[in-house]
């Protein structure tokens, strides 16, 4: 069922269509319309409040639309005031000026057999996508349930001996993402012996495709703190993960939250940790790579630290963002490129997106 909005005054001509016949309403009153097309309530200007309808029987598929003077040879129609519709027509010129709220004209495209009201189904694809997405929310909940219980006793232990790098919880969070996608699809790692020592900081930067990114980088085992919203923190088992794994808060939107985890992120790479950062900001929905942020490439400049440039393919193709409830067969691909370093943020910038457009074109 489609629903297009049109001003009273251009309701002037309609045509139905029966096969190869057409009936021209001019030349046709209203008892005379064939059954399986009745029109009610068809008023133009009379009232801010009525509505064209057009009522359909199950099984067939007329069709209604308002054709434009251009399409037409024969004069514009007006109702009569006496006969068409079953109203007084009054033409008022204000409404020829779309200064009125305009009408509705529902055009039906009735399925041989269905209603107006049934969904195009699914097909055996989609279908299929759906139930494994599913079963990996499934077995990521308990995995994540059962390890978590790991991480609560682990984390006092942390604390004391560790509170920068975390490898115990990060020890944790690879085995969490490796059950989680073991199952669904597999992850081909390209050039591991690029990066830095496990205890050398550094800044991390990667392409953003997917939800399903962080799972795949945590499979690494490296120790770097995510950047994420505010919002996930609060989500249970995995928000409280994140909060224990010193992954660091932002609130997008708000100067002052920027500025405080640009400082915590300097802080936390000066006393031996690693960040990591999605410099476009935001998932790309058609896989293109897109403009990057400078805070990441700011810090690596002022601190001294190597810039590693990781390319991610195929995430957003087994679940697109937008689409998180779909899990695609597919296969993932890590390409960790070569440290870059330098005290100029613009360059380290476009040296290292330079590197990720290039491995995302091959």
């Amino acid at each position: 069922m489609e629903v297009a909005s049109l001003p009273p005054h251009s309701l002037r001509q309609c045509f139905i269509q029966d096969s190869s016949r057409y009936i021209h309403l001019r030349n046709v009153s209203p008892s005379s319309v064939p059954p399986f097309c009745r029109y009610s309530k068809v008023h133009s200007g009379s009232s801010l409040r009525k509505r064209a309808t057009l009522q359909a029987p199950t099984g067939l598929a007329p069709k209604c639309s308002v054709i434009s003077r251009k399409q037409m040879s024969s004069p514009w129609y007006c109702p009569s005031p006496k006969v068409e519709f079953n109203r007084t027509y009054y033409f008022n010129k204000s409404y020829a000026q779309h200064k009125y709220p305009r009408y509705t004209v529902v055009r039906s495209d009735l399925a041989e057999a269905g209603s107006s009201g049934v969904a195009c189904p699914l097909s055996g694809y989609e279908v299929f996508s759906r139930v494994r997405g599913v079963c990996f929310y499934v077995v990521t909940a308990v995995v994540a349930i059962f390890l978590f219980q790991w991480m609560l006793v682990a984390h006092p232990f942390v604390l004391l001996l560790d509170r920068y790098r975390r490898k115990a919880h990060h020890f944790i969070a690879k085995l969490w993402s490796t059950w989680s996608v073991a199952t669904f699809y597999k992850i081909q790692i390209e050039g591991l012996e690029n990066l830095p020592p496990p205890d050398t900081p550094a800044v991390y930067v990667s392409n953003h495709q997917s939800f399903l990114d962080i799972y795949t980088l945590l499979t690494l085992g490296r120790s770097f703190k995510f950047i994420s919203k505010t919002d996930i923190f609060l989500f249970p088992i995995i928000g409280w993960a994140m909060y224990m794994l010193g992954s660091i808060p932002l609130k997008r939107m708000d100067s002052r939250s920027q500025l405080e985890t640009l400082k915590r992120c300097m802080d936390l790479i000066k006393k031996g940790a690693s960040v990591f950062f999605f410099p476009e900001g935001t998932r790309s929905k058609d896989g293109k790579l897109g403009a990057f942020k400078k805070g990441a490439f700011s810090i690596a400049a002022k601190t001294k630290v190597p810039v590693v440039p990781i390319t991610l393919i195929g995430t957003g193709k087994i679940m697109p963002a937008g689409n998180e409830i779909t899990v695609n067969p597919g296969n993932v691909k890590i390409i960790i490129h070569k440290p870059i370093e330098g005290s100029d943020a613009e360059a380290l910038s476009n040296e290292a997106r330079a590197t990720i457009s290039r491995a995302l074109d091959v």
